[in-house]
């Protein structure tokens, strides 16, 4: 697998870096969320040596979030240098062999202001993670994109298990209060997500 070179700084206490994979054709992104309960990396993709240096500047890593069966990814890998437990939906606990897991539910609290929502439908274990400081911010896996030809959308339907299902179980999402959204595939939102996704449900597919 490629690896990126740098990582991004986006919003405050949130970065990305990311690369283009050409064995699956798309772009791959991936966030860092720098809580008061430490940095999280969600679906870290492999970065280069100085550019992993660069996270010693954030606060101390406190864990890796897997949020479906598509994004293993580098995550052991980063839960090896940095020594930190692997949060993944307890769906994906077989299927998946770390050294060291977190199980999440839905509504799961990681820390005081970061919560893990499950998202039914969609890929094996899928989860969306909800950041209440600054304004809301939503991370997601696969459920949501952003990217042409699609634009923002709903993941396809021939991608999902349940498409009717994974729509449904999207609306939880807007329980939150949330400014912006973090995308696993596409460039991110950063104003009016909360508006956004609720007129991409209010659309009939």
């Amino acid at each position: 697998m490629p690896f990126a070179s740098e990582i991004e700084p986006i919003s405050p206490g949130i970065f990305i870096w990311r690369f283009y994979d050409p064995s699956v054709k798309a772009d791959l992104f991936s966030t860092a969320l720098e809580t008061a309960a430490g940095t999280y990396l969600v679906d870290p993709i492999p970065l280069a040596p100085e550019a992993i240096g660069s996270l010693a500047a954030l606060a101390p890593v406190g864990g890796i979030v897997v949020t479906n069966e598509n994004h293993e990814r580098a995550a052991g890998l980063f839960s090896e240098r940095f020594r930190v437990p692997i949060h993944l939906n307890a769906a994906l606990i077989d299927t998946m062999q770390f050294p060291k897991v977190a199980v999440l539910n839905d509504r799961c609290a990681l820390s005081p202001e970061l919560t893990a929502v499950e998202v039914e439908g969609g890929p094996a274990g899928e989860i969306a993670l909800h950041w209440d400081a600054n304004g809301g911010t939503l991370v997601v896996g696969d459920a949501l994109i952003n990217f042409d030809p699609y634009g923002f959308a709903l993941l396809p339907a021939k991608y999902c298990s349940n498409f009717k299902e994974m729509r449904k179980s999207l609306s939880k999402l807007l329980d939150y209060s949330f400014n912006r959204i973090f995308f696993a595939h596409g460039m991110p939102i950063l104003s009016r997500a909360d508006q956004r996704l609720e007129e991409l449900l209010r659309k009939r597919h």
